[in-house]
């Protein structure tokens, strides 16, 4: 007997759920402790339910229908992959592959299982993502539909068009990790989606101060080494094109929380350091160098990190203050720290991709597969970047609004003015931090007693 098939190869299978591990946690716990220490104590626990609840939702239609839409064999021309389930003995433990890819690579050398999880901790992550433009006004019940309709209609296009195989990826477009596809994808959703649900209650929009900042560090501690896991693993291989990506990963996400720090320091109204600022350079940095990970060299990675610290910070201290974007409640800046710097990172490969850096190697007359940007003799790259960008802008836009408006005539999107009131007690019957007068009344509480009517601080 033998423990596997000989075309498994022990050390990437290992990897890769290594890597699929290490996303999963960016989304649970990370950013469900983010968000829960970023927002106002009273909408602590409706964020981390609606984080847990979507990441849930998200692996059920996955596994059903969603990851053949977006990774498998064509359905509507070079747009959509054709629905079908992921959960049969081939599909878990046949030899992985993706059909339209077949012949441009290496073939896999982990089972079925591996790469359908592995995808899908992407497709979980990116609703948790615009979930931070939605806090403290979206319906529970509403959350819960939009988000698997959302994956089927949406996240599933933008994976098969530029990973699965399809009209972008056949162009040439570049997207290592899921700058486009995930982050590019959240900030247009959650801008959007924030315009259509309308803003919090103005005190809350006023004075929305984060209600634990240590939680926040250890959220963004696990959002950053789990993102050498997010990059690490997308060459499907434990290579050295996998160790380039996490290095760059790194040095990109150190170079723009830096930057991030120096601007506020010298530019900012305040001129003084700022934690949250440190926190902002740092997602930006890590969603910037992704669409590249693989595909630049380190003074890339370098340049990638600056270059998108300065827009994003520019984006968020000036321009979201400028007539129509301050009317957008977007609760925790999805659109600058995800949309924009997703853009930036996509539109920045198209100049830094570097030739020299083998994704994988050629053999015999095979030559090496390697991406090159205009800055080294390609300048279309450049348009595909720009096209493959609008594709996702306008189609995410266009099914989040259409989901919503669908949604709205079954199911109101917004909380009532009492809920938004109270938060997490008149919603959920659960506190953050529960009050002493709560906690004893649940002590005491005999058994089969009704709930008792929330009488809370509404302050907070």
């Amino acid at each position: 007997m033998v423990p596997y098939p000989s075309w498994l190869n022990p050390g990437d299978n290992s990897w890769q759920l290594t890597a699929a591990t290490l996303v999963g946690l960016m989304s649970l716990p990370g950013i469900a402790v983010l968000y829960g220490g970023l927002v106002q104590k009273k909408w602590g626990v409706n964020t981390m339910l609606m984080a847990f609840s979507a990441f849930a939702a998200v692996l059920v239609v996955w596994v059903l229908w969603a990851y053949n839409m977006g990774f498998g064999h064509a359905w509507i021309g070079s747009v959509i992959g054709k629905p079908g389930l992921a959960t049969g003995p081939t599909q878990e433990e046949g030899q992985a592959n993706i059909p339209l890819l077949a012949g441009l690579g290496p073939n896999f050398r982990f089972p079925q299982a591996s790469l359908t999880y592995f995808q899908f901790v992407f497709a979980a992550i990116t609703p948790l993502l615009f979930l931070g433009s939605l806090i403290g006004r979206m319906r529970f019940k509403a959350w819960l539909i939009f988000v698997p309709l959302w994956t089927t209609f949406a996240y599933t296009v933008n994976a098969f068009l530029i990973w699965g195989g399809g009209w972008w990826a056949q162009k040439g477009a570049l997207d290592y990790s899921g700058g486009y596809v995930i982050h590019l994808a959240a900030g247009t959703t959650g801008f959007v989606a924030a315009i259509v649900i309308g803003p919090r209650l103005k005190k809350d929009r006023d004075h929305g101060q984060p209600n634990n900042l240590l939680l926040v560090a250890a959220g963004a501690g696990i959002l950053w080494l789990g993102w050498n896991g997010f990059n690490g693993g997308d060459p499907y291989f434990a290579g050295a094109d996998a160790a380039a990506a996490v290095i760059n990963t790194n040095l990109a996400t150190a170079v723009a929380l830096l930057v991030w720090l120096i601007l506020d320091m010298s530019l900012s109204k305040e001129k003084k350091p700022t934690f949250l600022g440190a926190v902002n350079g740092m997602i930006v940095g890590l969603v910037a160098i992704t669409p590249g990970a693989g595909y630049v060299n380190g003074a890339g990675a370098i340049f990638i990190g600056a270059i998108a610290s300065v827009v994003v910070w520019c984006s968020w201290n000036y321009f979201s203050k400028v007539g129509f974007m301050r009317k957008v409640d977007d609760a925790l800046g999805v659109f600058h720290t995800h949309g924009v710097a997703g853009l930036m990172g996509g539109l920045l490969v198209g100049l830094f991709a570097d030739p020299h850096m083998i994704i994988y190697l050629g053999i015999g007359k095979n030559p090496d597969v390697t991406t090159a940007g205009a800055f080294y003799g390609h300048p279309k790259q450049l348009l595909w970047q720009a096209g493959a960008a609008l594709t996702v802008i306008v189609w995410d836009a266009l099914v989040t609004v259409i989901l919503l408006k669908v949604i709205s005539i079954f199911v109101k999107l917004r909380m009532s003015d009492e809920e938004l009131e109270i938060g997490d007690v008149a919603v959920h019957g659960e506190e953050l931090y529960p009050s002493d007068t709560m906690t004893a009344v649940r002590e005491y509480e005999p058994a089969g007693a009704p709930a008792p009517s929330p009488t809370v601080d509404v302050e907070g």
